[in-house]
């Protein structure tokens, strides 16, 4: 084989274990890139070094809390790489999130990247806290310590976080104040999903679900299939969900099922999206005494008749254990990493399209590149002008996989790794080793 087993057994890589239906998001990740690297005939050494991050940083973060007591909290940001250009990855905030959680998402950012051509490498940050517990002057404190522990780190030219799990666009106004303040000059460009008045973009709140919705758009295309002559059904109705959810109506799709926490809801004739986008937004906050349709659990709704399924909201919703119920004849991920690696096979071999995560919703990274980008002109665009090249962009790298695909005759997902380590392959044998 061209990788070297005993990578998996320490460190980054982990063997997956004899419970495979129980994998993580990030096992189904390293298990589709050793395929992936198999497809290539990548050698050991360029395995080994794809599969290294280039920086791991974890730092302690001593806080003075509202109690006047001192509390110490731990930090990370991993460089997985940066060969492509600075790297770029949120930052989450979570009381159980480890290093090997970091590491194995800077590497999804890595190959997400390289599939848009986004001129970014793959890197993720995370701070062990439990936000929700922390007053708003807390949280700040935990953030500015954060930032400035990783001055060294941030930049950019180097490294762009971003949000993630349970931080916001409020967080990184901090992350930039603080970097700010140290550099000693306003560094716009020094994090991307900040609010508009602080260099953000517009466009980046509905990016993913644009993305999603663009990457199926194609998909159907391919398929002689009309938007306005098919079935959707969407789980999770947050940000990508009820994004995806809307932009599809909008396309003339009959929406027959969406969901949240409270459970699914479905409706044979089609759901009245804008009513349930008013619905929740009229201080609901949740789908739950929706009266547009009938109440169905979020398991039932995966296993629906539709022509589009879009898992938007957790990992691992469609397993080994219900994949064979699935009647979707296309999957778009807009969450990531809802379909586990050991469930890939199954849905191939009922003939089901699986647009897979690292395509799908990289319409967000897309964005914070563009972001990036207008922070460093200093000259900002129109919501159409985003969404015009969010839309390009989009469309391209899934024309680019469709093609991978049919030339090795393999999924769209494995074209997909295929595709993105190729690229980042390619570009470290032109740059060569530095010694």
């Amino acid at each position: 084989m061209p990788y070297n087993k005993d990578l998996y057994t320490t460190g980054y890589y982990k063997e997956p274990g004899p419970k495979l239906d129980q994998e993580s998001p990030f096992e189904s990740m390293l298990e589709r890139f050793r395929m992936a690297a198999d497809i290539l005939n990548l050698d050991e050494g360029m395995f080994q070094y794809l599969a290294s991050p280039v920086k791991q940083v974890i730092v302690s973060i001593p806080v003075i809390m509202d109690s006047g007591n001192i509390e110490v909290f731990e930090g990370y940001r991993v460089i997985h790489d940066n060969v492509l250009g600075p790297s770029k990855g949120g930052i989450r905030y979570s009381p159980d999130v480890t290093l090997e959680e970091v590491k194995a998402l800077a590497a999804w950012m890595t190959w997400k990247c390289a599939v848009v051509n986004v001129p970014f490498g793959g890197a993720k940050g995370a701070v062990r806290c439990d936000p929700k517990s922390l007053s708003h002057s807390e949280l700040e404190r935990v953030t500015r310590r954060y930032t400035a522990n990783m001055l060294g780190v941030f930049g950019p030219d180097r490294d762009i976080p971003a949000p993630d799990m349970n931080t916001n666009e409020q967080v990184m106004a901090w992350i930039m104040d603080t970097y700010s303040m140290n550099s000693q000059r306003t560094e716009t460009a020094v994090v991307t999903g900040k609010p508009i008045i602080l260099g953000g973009s517009k466009g980046r709140k509905e990016a993913t679900g644009r993305g999603v919705v663009t990457t199926i758009l194609a998909a159907l295309s391919k398929l002689g299939k009309m938007p306005n002559k098919v079935t959707v059904a969407v789980q999770g109705f947050g940000n990508v969900g009820s994004i995806s959810a809307q932009l599809m109506y909008e396309q003339g799709a009959r929406v027959v099922a969406i969901s949240d926490v409270s459970g699914g809801y479905f409706n044979k004739k089609g759901i009245d999206i804008p009513a349930a986008l008013e619905y929740t937004d009229n201080g609901k906050k949740s789908l739950e005494g929706f009266s547009g349709a009938e109440s169905i659990s979020n398991e039932e709704l995966l296993k629906l008749e539709c022509d589009v399924l879009i898992p938007a909201a957790r990992e691992d919703q469609i397993n080994r254990h219900n994949a064979e119920q699935i009647k979707a004849k296309i999957i778009a991920e807009g969450a990531n990493g809802p379909v586990t690696f050991n469930a890939d096979k199954i849905l191939e071999n009922k003939g089901i399209m699986i647009i897979p995560d690292i395509l799908a919703n990289a319409g967000g990274v897309t964005v914070s590149y563009f972001e990036w980008v207008q922070d460093r002109q200093g000259y900002f665009w129109t919501e159409e002008r985003v969404n015009r090249r969010l839309n390009r962009m989009m469309r391209n790298a899934f024309d680019n996989i469709y093609q991978v695909s049919d030339e090795y005759k393999i999924t769209l997902r494995q074209a997909a790794y295929v595709y993105a380590i190729n690229r980042v392959a390619t570009t470290l044998k032109m740059r060569g080793i530095y010694a």
